[in-house]
C-alpha cells in the first residue's frame, strides 16, 4: 500500500507521539524509541518504520501477535494498536502503542512524519466536473510559469519529470508521500485532481491546500463557489481558511485564455482559463500570465 520513507520524514520519538496523539507505549520504557517512517500495511514496512494498519482507522481491524512478529522481521520498530488488545498484547518483541485514532488523526501523524511537505509547496486543488483535465491544463501553465511542478492525478502522477507509479485512491499516507516525494525532488507547486478516483476520504487532511478551483463549464455564482468549496472540503478533508483562496473562472481568465490563442478547442480554452484564474487567486500578475501565454503560443 504505502510507506513514508525514511529520506523523507522526521525522526520522532514513541514518547512524542503519545503526548501528541493520546497513546500509551508498551512498555513504557520504550518511549524514547524512535521511528523513521510510517507504513500503513506490512508490505510497506521498512527498517525504522512505526506501523499502522490500514484496516485499522477503518473498521477497527484486530493486530496480533502474528502481525507483530511480521512486522518485527520486516523491520518495524513498533506498532500502532486500537486500545481494546491491550490486554492481549503484554508481552511483545517490539513496542506498541495502543490508542483508537480516527482517519484525521492518522493524516496528521503523517503529517508530523513526513515534515508537514505542504508547507513546502504552492498545493493547487481542482475539483469539479473532469477535474483531471483541468489539472494537465494547469500543470502545464504553472511550468510555462517557471515552476517545477507535482501532479498527483489518476489519470497519472509524476514529480517534475519522474512518473510515479501509485495504487489509487490514494489515502492519507500515500497523500504525504507523494507530497514529500515532490519536495525532495525539488517542485514548487503540486497540482492535484480532487476527485473521488484520485483521493480517499479525507486524504487532503493536514494538507494546506493554497488555492482551490472549481472545475464548471458555467460561470458559478458567489454563494455556488461557496457551497462547492465546503462539499470539496467535507470530502476530501482540508480546511477551508484565511489561507486557501477558491477561485473560479471570470471574465478576466476567460479573456486572456481566449486571446491567446494556445487551444483551439472550447474545452480546452476553458480549462486554461481555470488555471489563469488559479494562479492569479495565487498572486501572479496578470504581466506574467501574458508573458507565460505568449511563450505558449510561440512554442505551440
Amino acid at each position: 500500500m504505502s510507506a513514508l520513507g525514511e529520506s523523507i520524514a522526521q525522526r520522532m520519538t514513541l514518547g512524542y507521539l503519545c503526548s501528541q496523539y493520546g497513546l500509551v507505549a508498551s512498555p513504557r520504557f520504550s518511549e524514547p524509541v524512535t521511528v523513521t517512517s510510517i507504513a500503513d500495511d506490512v508490505d510497506s514496512v521498512r527498517p525504522g518504520s512505526l506501523l499502522l494498519p490500514g484496516r485499522l482507522s477503518a473498521d477497527k481491524g484486530e493486530v496480533d501477535n502474528q502481525l507483530i512478529a511480521l512486522a518485527e522481521r520486516r523491520g518495524a520498530y513498533a506498532v500502532l494498536a486500537p486500545a481494546s488488545a491491550r490486554a492481549a498484547l503484554q508481552e511483545t518483541d517490539i513496542p506498541v502503542l495502543f490508542g483508537d485514532l480516527d482517519a484525521k488523526q492518522i493524516a496528521e501523524l503523517a503529517a508530523d512524519i513526513a515534515g508537514k511537505p505542504s508547507q513546502s509547496l504552492a498545493v493547487f486543488a481542482v475539483y469539479g466536473e473532469d477535474a483531471s483535465a483541468s489539472v494537465k491544463v494547469l500543470a502545464e501553465f504553472l511550468h510555462v510559469l517557471g515552476n517545477p511542478v507535482g501532479v498527483v492525478s489518476a489519470s497519472g502522477s509524476y514529480s517534475l519529470d519522474r512518473q510515479l507509479d501509485l495504487q489509487y485512491p490514494l489515502s492519507a499516507i500515500d497523500m504525504q508521500r507523494m507530497l514529500s516525494v515532490c519536495v525532495e525532488d525539488g517542485a514548487s507547486a503540486v497540482a492535484i485532481s480532487a476527485d473521488r478516483d484520485t483521493l480517499q476520504k479525507d486524504a487532503l487532511h493536514a494538507v494546506e491546500v493554497d488555492v482551490l478551483s472549481l472545475a464548471q463549464r458555467a460561470t458559478l455564482r458567489r454563494g455556488q463557489q461557496e457551497v462547492l468549496a465546503e462539499q470539496a472540503s467535507r470530502i476530501f478533508g482540508f480546511a477551508l481558511g484565511d489561507r486557501t483562496n477558491v477561485a473560479s473562472r471570470n471574465e478576466d481568465s476567460d479573456s486572456l485564455a481566449v486571446q491567446s490563442n494556445v487551444f483551439q478547442e472550447d474545452d480546452s480554452t476553458m480549462r486554461l482559463s481555470l488555471s489563469i484564474a488559479m494562479v492569479m487567486s495565487a498572486g501572479v500578475k496578470k504581466n506574467n500570465i501574458r508573458s507565460a501565454l505568449r511563450v505558449s503560443r510561440e512554442l505551440s
